[in-house]
């Protein structure tokens, strides 16, 4: 199998020396998921993009610090990129960033949330308990980190995962859509440094809760193995 990764951000220096990339997060998760997989990452930003989606059997679009909704050159570009692959019925995977502007293109509204950000450990109830890999599931819990959200769910999909905080969580569209909000890829290292990050925007009670939540552990390989299931499916 043959993955394409549409990364729409970079590491900063302190975690790529870690991490070395969000494309190299999300190999390292499929691989634990039991996923054999090629690799492949183009930088949107960049505009870089295969020569042909066909070569790939899914294309996988990461997190980013900007916005879907944006009117940037660089995500109008991958908006219509993933226009073309929706109505080729490629198989997408959304993830943050990508399940918004997947949601977009699919003609949700998504925008700024007004609850504020969403970060740390985040309990969601799972409403797929027979998807591939759910093992019955009724809940699920992530890493999350973001500000906005898609407000509905878009025509056609299935909702597969919800809060009070994040009402579309995650959705599939028939066989050739998974997106999900919180990220899966994400360690507790990681999510530690995003809070640092943004303390001050946070404010030290936001900041200490969710700080607190991360010993609690997440569901990330679970997901993981969903969406390995989803891809080989």
């Amino acid at each position: 199998m043959k993955l394409c990764v549409l990364e729409s951000d970079v590491l900063d220096g302190e975690m790529a020396a870690k991490f070395v990339s969000f494309s190299a997060m999300f190999e390292r998760l499929f691989r634990e998921a039991g996923a054999d997989w090629r690799v492949e990452a183009f930088n949107t930003q960049r505009a870089e993009y295969p020569d042909n989606f066909d070569a790939y059997d899914a294309v996988l679009l990461t997190g980013s610090r900007f916005d879907s909704f944006s009117q940037d050159p660089w995500v109008l570009e991958l908006r219509q990129r993933v226009e073309q692959l929706l109505e080729a019925r490629k198989k997408l995977i959304g993830v943050c960033f990508g399940h918004q502007l997947i949601g977009l293109c699919l003609g949700a509204q998504v925008g700024r949330a007004p609850q504020g950000w969403g970060t740390g450990r985040m309990t969601y109830q799972w409403h797929a308990p027979d998807l591939p890999q759910a093992q019955g599931r009724s809940e699920i819990a992530l890493l999350a980190s973001h500000q906005d959200q898609v407000f509905e769910l878009p025509p056609g999909a299935t909702l597969l995962a919800s809060s009070e905080f994040c009402p579309v969580a995650a959705f599939a569209v028939d066989q050739h859509v998974f997106c999900i909000q919180p990220h899966p890829e994400f360690v507790p290292v990681f999510s530690d440094y995003l809070l640092n990050k943004r303390r001050a925007l946070l404010g030290e009670d936001h900041f200490n809760a969710s700080q607190q939540s991360l010993a609690h552990g997440h569901d990330g390989l679970d997901v993981a193995r969903m969406m390995v299931a989803f891809v080989e499916g």
